[in-house]
């Protein structure tokens, strides 16, 4: 850092995004992308002749997206707010919705980006642990008085909890705003946006990364109340107007008219996640339920660290976190079919290996 950076900031531990190597070529199954391209729609749009509009501004307010996101969700426009990639949601919230008064709280197994935007802004956060078995409890959060984040379902956890319990919190909560990323919803979670016509402060986050194939294009949305919509419009208008590029915006409403393809795609890939799920728990390895479109999981005879290096070495990427009660475990995104029996037949090469003496195994 240099010696101009504020001292406020010397204690802010920044988020760490996934491995983009380029040293070889690798199986990525680290970054929670789609393994499907994004639809045919999409592309004849981008060569549509949108490119020879660069020129010119984007339209700030979106509507055409907003439009068509609206017609998918059964809201209005209004209920509509366009971002620069979800995470830009979630700073705003952060910075729209949470104060030192009355602060934050999120589960400590979660995405990693909660606590990252509460240091930031100097909120006080309560980060409370999940259960035993890596759910959420929802009593944990009822009448507590501060704005809540929870990721349905949770990320690295892939485990989600049903729309009643997020109503128990909603309800106890009426003063704060509950803040629902459902970033992984299309993957067999159940979405609580139909919720928003009964609670004005529930505010969903989405994103067009996962499900969409477009982690590349940076897009994301909220659906909420008009009032909370136009609190987040004020700070994107106090901040950066044109956040979304015209390519982008393109690029979002071929999406949207295609919506059918995704859906189809987000089916393959619930399919290829259960096949995996078994194959892997046949082979002696623990594997949460997951409701998203990757899996957490472990091996008693191999540490999180060592099954990350090896696949690494093979040529897989994984995500390995190596923090508390999930330092033996690696997040897998799920990929084609053909990429995830590479994996497994990998990890059972890696598992005989140290049956065999191969290397040696140290429990960390």
């Amino acid at each position: 850092m240099s010696r101009f950076l504020s001292h406020r900031f010397d204690g802010l531990e920044a988020y760490v995004p996934g491995e983009q190597p380029r040293d070889r070529t690798y199986i990525k199954l680290n970054t929670n992308e789609s393994p499907y391209p994004p639809s045919p729609e999409v592309s004849e749009r981008l060569c549509s002749g949108e490119i020879g509009n660069l020129n010119l501004y984007p339209d700030p307010t979106g509507r055409a997206l907003k439009e068509k996101l609206a017609a998918l969700y059964e809201v209005g426009p209004e209920n509509v707010f366009l971002a620069n990639g979800s995470d830009e949601i979630l700073n705003f919230a952060f910075m729209a919705f949470c104060d030192a008064e009355h602060g934050v709280a999120f589960p400590d197994i979660s995405y990693g980006f909660y606590p990252v935007f509460a240091d930031l802004y100097a909120i006080p956060a309560s980060v409370i642990p999940l259960k035993e078995d890596f759910s959420v409890d929802y009593r944990d959060y009822l009448n507590i008085g501060k704005m809540v984040v929870i990721a349905n379902p949770n990320a690295p956890t892939g485990m989600k909890i049903p729309l009643s319990e997020i109503e128990e919190i909603l309800k106890s909560n009426p003063g704060q705003v509950v803040l629902i990323d459902e970033a992984y919803v299309d993957f067999g979670g159940e979405s609580c946006i139909p919720l928003i016509k009964k609670y004005d402060n529930l505010l969903v986050s989405h994103t067009y990364s996962k499900s969409r194939s477009m982690a590349g294009a940076r897009l994301g949305y909220a659906i909420a109340d008009r009032e909370l919509i136009a609190d987040l419009e004020k700070i994107k208008y106090s901040t950066n107007p044109y956040n979304i590029n015209r390519l982008t915006l393109a690029a979002g409403e071929a999406a949207a008219d295609s919506d059918a393809y995704y859906k189809e795609n987000a089916r393959k890939i619930i399919s290829t996640r259960e096949k995996t799920a078994e194959t892997l728990r046949e082979a002696g390895f623990t594997v949460l339920p997951s409701s998203a479109n990757f899996i957490f999981v472990k091996h008693e005879r191999l540490n999180g660290e060592t099954m990350y290096r090896k696949l690494r070495d093979r040529g897989i990427l994984v995500r390995y976190f190596g923090t508390g009660r999930i330092r033996d475990f690696v997040r897998i995104s799920i990929g084609t079919p053909e990429q995830m029996e590479i994996l497994a037949r990998n990890l059972k090469e890696i598992l005989a290996e140290q049956k065999d003496g191969g290397y040696e195994y140290e429990k960390k």
